[in-house]
């Protein structure tokens, strides 16, 4: 079954019909999903989620548009948020320039990537990471915190093949998404078709990010299909074996998802 490793759906766009379209999945092929974290009032959302649905796992940290509002308590809650059964892994977590151009921001950013790898290191999960328009900055942060030595994925993959190269040296994961399926997406149909498809995870982003033919609209776990599809195309095997090979990279990567982890509890 598809393993769906960054939804969102605590957000908002999923108010009129959260509980019906999550009860859905499991019968239309989506086998688990973990449900990221983006900001502070999504901590709680995504633990309330994760006891609901037994297939529905969560990813603790803050996304570097909200950093602003971390402080030592909220990051002391994270800690242990991250001993939940049911916390698969840190996240999303890492640097975002394209709405921040001050460098004081990029320094407050920068600060507290570094203090969540490192609590993801401590805590012994895997991170997923979000860059963009930082594309030099991140490379470099994850090889000084040694990131390879802790295990991730670099979400919502959007760089140059050489980027990716450097990524997959260091034995991470790259996260592909609808924007796959885009016609005016080279650079990234030229990174799956080179990238090993042991390093390649499935994702959606939903809310955002629908591949096409949904382009536009609210996406969700359900579009999966549209990617594996394009992933077997530029791969020359069949979705099948795509959602086969995605879903064992995510059981790798995320193994407190697999059943396969001494969890330890708050």
């Amino acid at each position: 079954m598809i393993f769906e490793t960054h939804a969102h759906y605590d957000d908002e766009a999923f108010d009129s019909d959260r509980e019906e379209l999550l009860s859905s999945l499991p019968g239309k092929g989506i086998g688990t999903v973990i449900n990221v974290c983006a900001d502070v009032k999504s901590l709680d959302r995504t633990a309330e989620l994760t006891e609901k649905y037994p297939f529905l796992y969560g990813a603790v940290g803050i996304h570097p548009d909200d950093v602003g509002s971390l402080n030592e308590d909220i990051f002391e809650k994270m800690r242990r948020m991250c001993r939940r059964p049911k916390t698969a892994t840190v996240g999303e977590i890492g640097l975002d320039y394209y709405w921040h151009k001050d460098a004081e921001h990029h320094a407050l950013q920068k600060k507290w990537f570094a203090r969540q790898m490192e609590m993801a290191r401590e805590e012994g999960l895997p991170f997923i990471i979000h860059s963009r328009e930082a594309a030099a900055d991140t490379l470099e942060m994850v090889k000084e915190l040694r990131g390879g030595e802790i295990g991730g994925v670099i979400h919502c993959f959007s760089y140059a093949r050489e980027m990716a190269e450097e990524y997959l040296k260091m034995g991470l994961y790259l996260g592909i998404g609808g924007v796959l399926t885009f016609k005016n997406a080279r650079k990234l149909k030229e990174v799956v078709e080179a990238a090993p498809q042991e390093r390649l995870l499935l994702e959606t982003d939903s809310p955002y990010l629908a591949p096409e033919p949904c382009r536009g609209r609210r996406n969700s776990s359900l579009n999966l299909p549209y990617v594996a599809e394009e992933i077997a195309r530029l791969k020359g095997i069949t979705p099948e074996e795509v959602i086969r090979i995605t879903e064992e990279n995510a059981r790798k990567l995320f193994p407190k998802a697999a059943g396969v982890c001494g969890d330890k509890t708050v």
